[in-house]
């Protein structure tokens, strides 16, 4: 049967490719989220209704969450480390404001609501692999690096609140590293496939020797839909991630390979980003909790995901020319 569901953020890199999923399943689908982009949506995108508003506004955000509605996506949040370290003050107001809003009015309209979290609520825990419970390890409240890490960890708080409070029906999502076709040139992946077919050396930062796991954007979208009709997802958080550990020299060698440019230029994160930023040297996630409650693993490996990457970039010009938004 299909579903009328909600996705806030739905122009977004993760929530358009989640939008394109739904109405290819028949969902009666809602975005909530600032004016179409010119350029970039997929066709089927066209086929959703759009309400146009910020989550902090609780009124525009009540005309896409009423009564009926069978399930809220929220996926509306500032992210990207050129965002949270150019933007803390509305990275902190939109995750917290927007997501108490959106909890908010999808308990009044019984609405069942997932989540989407990031890999950074664990901050800087030595002991990986993280498993769903692990501590949270952050740094000085001085550094804008951890705004991005504590708002959506608050954001984790307010849904258990209204879980246990409200009975509200949530669940968590925690992505890891997602990429794909269509997001913007800002982030490891992305950024470096969109240099390199502009003819400009890839960047990575410390010689590349931080670790990391990538997940193709497809898969996170199954996790989510897994998230969203599972009974015993519910009150529950599920990280949402591949276990395969790549090195991001290793990352930006295969990009250089599937690419043809080779070329790499290093970066010393203090000297670029100063004591703003603080990097990490390893985010693997314990994805045994998605294996066994929601049935979902990661399908993609990463050279297959980086060569369907590259494929599209190739055929979409217009990705080509946007400005590189990476924090240098």
């Amino acid at each position: 049967m299909s579903a009328r569901v909600v996705v806030t953020g739905g122009h977004g890199f993760i929530g358009g490719h989640l939008v394109d999923r739904l109405l290819e399943r028949g969902d009666d689908v809602t975005v909530f989220d600032g004016p179409a982009p010119p350029v970039g949506r997929s066709p089927a995108a066209a086929h959703a209704r759009l309400v146009e508003g910020d989550v902090r506004d609780p009124g525009r955000l009540a005309e896409a969450i009423t009564s009926g509605v069978d399930v809220v996506y929220h996926l509306a949040a500032v992210v990207g480390v050129d965002q949270y370290l150019s933007r803390p003050l509305d990275v902190v107001d939109i995750n917290f404001t927007g997501t108490r809003n959106v909890l908010d009015l999808a308990c009044r309209a019984g609405a069942r609501v997932v989540l989407a979290s990031t890999s950074e609520v664990f901050g800087k825990n030595p002991a990986v692999p993280w498993a769903e419970e692990d501590d949270r390890v952050l740094g000085a409240t001085s550094a804008d690096r951890w705004t991005y890490s504590s708002s959506k960890a608050l954001t984790e708080h307010l849904t258990y609140a209204f879980a246990r409070q409200h009975g509200l029906a949530a669940t968590i999502v925690r992505y890891f590293n997602v990429y794909g076709p269509r997001q913007r040139p800002a982030y490891l992946v992305s950024r470096s496939v969109h240099r390199a077919l502009n003819g400009r050396p890839v960047v990575v930062y410390d010689q590349g020797r931080q670790t990391r796991c990538f997940t193709f954007v497809d898969d996170a979208v199954a996790g989510t839909l897994a998230a969203a009709t599972s009974p015993t997802a519910l009150g529950e958080s599920f990280n949402i991630g591949s276990m395969v550990e790549n090195t991001i020299g290793e990352v930006a060698e295969m990009i250089g390979t599937l690419t043809g440019t080779a070329a790499v230029t290093d970066v010393d994160t203090s000297r670029a980003l100063g004591s703003a930023y603080e990097d990490l040297a390893r985010r693997i996630p314990d994805t045994t909790k998605a294996r066994t409650v929601l049935g979902w693993k990661c399908e993609v490996p990463l050279r297959t995901g980086l060569e369907r990457t590259v494929h599209w970039a190739r055929e979409n010009p217009w990705w080509l020319a946007l400005p590189d938004t990476g924090a240098n």
